[in-house]
C-alpha cells in the first residue's frame, strides 16, 4: 500500500548541511510502513488481507481491510492468518489480533504490543 509508506530521510554524515562524518552516503532508499499502534478505530470489524515483511522491525505487519473502508498495518502476532477478523473495543473477544484493555483481559492470556503509557499507543 503506497498510501502507508513514508520515505526514511537520510541524514548521511551531515549536521546542519555539513558533512561531519566521511564515506556515509550512498545508501538505498528505505521506506518506513506506518503503523497503526493505537488501534482505536474501536468496534469496527477489520479482516486480514496479507501478512508481510517489515525490514525496519523484526515482527511481521498484517494489512487490515476495515468495514468502512479503510485499511491500516498492525503489528502481527504470530497466530494472526490470512483472512482472519480483528476487532478492537472493550467489549472484543479474546483471540489473536484483537485488542482490548488489560483490565478487560482474563488472567492468564498472553499479549503482545503493549503501551508503556497509557494513552500513547
Amino acid at each position: 500500500m503506497k498510501k502507508l509508506f513514508k520515505i526514511k530521510k537520510k541524514i548521511s554524515g551531515r549536521s546542519r548541511g555539513e558533512v561531519v562524518v566521511r564515506h556515509q552516503g550512498g545508501e538505498q532508499k528505505r521506506y518506513l510502513r506506518l503503523i497503526d499502534f493505537k488501534r482505536n478505530k474501536l468496534r469496527t470489524l477489520g479482516r486480514v488481507v496479507s501478512i508481510e515483511y517489515d525490514p525496519n522491525r523484526t515482527a511481521g505487519i498484517a494489512l487490515i481491510h476495515y468495514a468502512d473502508g479503510e485499511k491500516r498495518y498492525i503489528i502481527a502476532p504470530l497466530d494472526l492468518k490470512v483472512n482472519d477478523k480483528v476487532l478492537a473495543g472493550q467489549d472484543s473477544p479474546v483471540s489473536a489480533g484483537n485488542t482490548l484493555p488489560l483490565h478487560s483481559m482474563p488472567v492468564g492470556t498472553v499479549v503482545h504490543n503493549v503501551e508503556l503509557t497509557p494513552g500513547r499507543g
